[in-house]
């Protein structure tokens, strides 16, 4: 019998260069704006659900009142604002993630959240004031001379710098402590039971949901929109894309947050949060208000007395 027929055809047996893991073999083409802008909204639906999620783990810090965990974040917000060393600050900083992390919460997220971003972005903001010319002092590290002035980097402005960075850090610590252990209608409820006004509670209620609502209809919008693309589109067809659906977007969610509104008012909503838990004060929520009173006293402390 010959085997002509079942011969392997040339082009499967024509030697392929290999490409390597990351693809760098060949001319690489520029990522496309569609395809950016759908992953972006992916990712920030997902943080939005994964944390919602997260507050619902049966852990120690989820367990405590959400009205006691905005006190306990208030006297530390407080407390971090008031403080003028950086190393009480970045101390405060670390025994919130061990905190977190001995109580079952993504510790090291929760960091690359807060230390890998906004304090970042706050360091390029700073950079100015740690010129000689923004802010006079000891030059540490000299740049040359600007119109016949000696210009550099001073030791008041890198000091300056590094607290108002750290400061940052430590806020947006507390901040996401708060937000990633505690779901977004009980933090809601709590802010009502400590006096906050109704109004403010409902706008801030509503902008939630319509945020989530914006996030959903633009990832749905994009995902139509690739699955019926034969020809990859180039980064101008993606971004007139993108320009002529902003629109469509907005009206869309726009209708969507109507019609769950008015479904919530036929429901019988006020404007009043309300939660399937009680709310009663318990141990674990005094212990957690007097851990946070004794850790700010502490920091400031340490800030006024040791450290001058």
């Amino acid at each position: 019998m010959s085997t002509a027929g079942r011969e392997a055809p040339a082009w499967l047996l024509r030697p392929e260069p290999g490409l390597c893991s990351c693809g760098c073999v060949g001319r690489r083409r520029r990522g496309s704006f569609l395809d950016k802008t759908l992953r972006g909204t992916t990712v920030a639906l997902a943080r939005v659900l994964f944390d919602d999620d997260e507050a619902e783990r049966d852990l120690p810090l989820q367990r405590v009142d959400p009205a006691v965990k905005i006190v306990a974040a208030a006297l530390l917000l407080l407390a971090a604002a008031l403080v003028h060393h950086v190393v009480v600050l970045v101390a405060l900083s670390l025994a919130l993630l061990g905190l977190a992390a001995g109580c079952g919460v993504p510790a090291g997220r929760l960091a690359r959240r807060v230390w890998f971003t906004v304090p970042a972005f706050t360091a390029v903001v700073v950079v100015p004031a740690t010129f000689s010319f923004v802010t006079p002092g000891e030059v540490v590290l000299p740049l040359g001379t600007w119109f016949g002035h000696p210009v550099g980097l001073t030791r008041q402005g890198l000091t300056a710098a590094l607290l108002l960075v750290a400061r940052v850090g430590a806020c947006l610590t507390v901040a996401l402590s708060l937000t990633m252990t505690t779901r977004w209608d009980r933090l809601l409820g709590g802010a009502r039971r400590l006096g906050v006004p109704r109004a403010i509670v409902m706008v801030a209620s509503m902008a939630f949901r319509y945020l989530c609502t914006l996030l959903e209809t633009v990832t749905d919008l994009f995902t139509a929109r690739k699955a019926r693309t034969v020809n990859p589109s180039d980064a101008t067809e993606g971004r007139r894309f993108v320009a002529a659906s902003a629109g469509t977007v907005f009206g869309a969610s726009h209708h969507l947050a109507t019609e769950v509104h008015e479904a919530m008012i036929a429901r019988g909503y006020t404007g009043e949060p309300r939660t399937l838990a009680r709310a009663r004060v318990r141990r674990v929520d005094a212990l957690w208000f007097l851990g946070a009173l004794a850790a700010a006293t502490l920091a400031l402390g340490v800030d006024r007395v040791v450290l001058g």
